[in-house]
């Protein structure tokens, strides 16, 4: 797969999307402030290609200084009241469009994991790291509504481990080895309806759509 061209894709997208969404950022920004006060702005350490931790950057969505659990599941206590919405519609992870830019990320690739949750002596984990993690993958589709399942359980953190993550790793492999430019295209768009209308997901169209056979979840 040539790269030069993905990236160059990565750099016009991130850089029109940043200079055309800087009065939404605006917004958000001052929502943030007005709601839960500063700082804006989150950043937590991941795990990139070929094993290098990167900082990663979002909207802060959580309460300031608090602890807790390394996943997130519906009615986690430290969402704040803006931060649900945020996260509702994935408008807190456009601040990753810099990340694109510095050239830790790309705009599809495996979402990037905290380093507690990865293992590099695994070989699925060295196969799926062999690429930039991106904002948005197949598995950030398939379980668009994670959280909900997570808060379902009653060990969040043990589920996510043993279930989620195994099964997205699986889907990041299968999207992996047939990734095409018009694929990369079409997955974008669906990132961006479903983001819109989360209460619309539908995983059926996501297979006939990107023309994937894989198992259903």
């Amino acid at each position: 797969m040539r790269e030069t061209p993905y990236r160059l894709f990565d750099v016009t997208c991130a850089a029109a999307g940043l200079v055309i969404m800087m009065p939404v950022f605006a917004a958000l920004a001052a929502l943030i402030l007005w709601n839960d006060g500063p700082p804006v702005l989150f950043s937590q350490w991941r795990v990139g290609r070929r094993g290098r931790q990167f900082r990663i950057w979002k909207f802060r969505t959580m309460r300031a200084g608090d602890k807790g659990s390394l996943v997130t599941a519906a009615g986690d206590k430290r969402v704040t009241r803006i931060g649900a919405t945020l996260r509702r519609f994935k408008l807190d992870e456009l601040p990753q469009f810099f990340n694109v830019l510095k050239g830790d990320m790309s705009l599809v690739g495996p979402r990037p994991e905290i380093p507690e949750c990865v293992r590099l002596d695994a070989p699925i984990w060295q196969a799926v790291l062999q690429v930039r993690p991106g904002v948005t993958d197949l598995a950030t589709l398939m379980y668009r509504d994670e959280e909900d399942q997570l808060g379902a359980s009653s060990d969040p953190e043990a589920t996510y481990r043993e279930t989620v993550l195994p099964a997205k790793l699986v889907l990041n492999l299968l999207y992996l080895r047939s990734k095409s430019f018009w694929r990369d295209l079409k997955l974008l768009y669906l990132t961006v309806r479903f983001s819109l209308f989360p209460e619309e997901l539908d995983r059926d169209l996501i297979r006939r759509t990107l023309a994937l056979e894989f198992q259903n979840e």
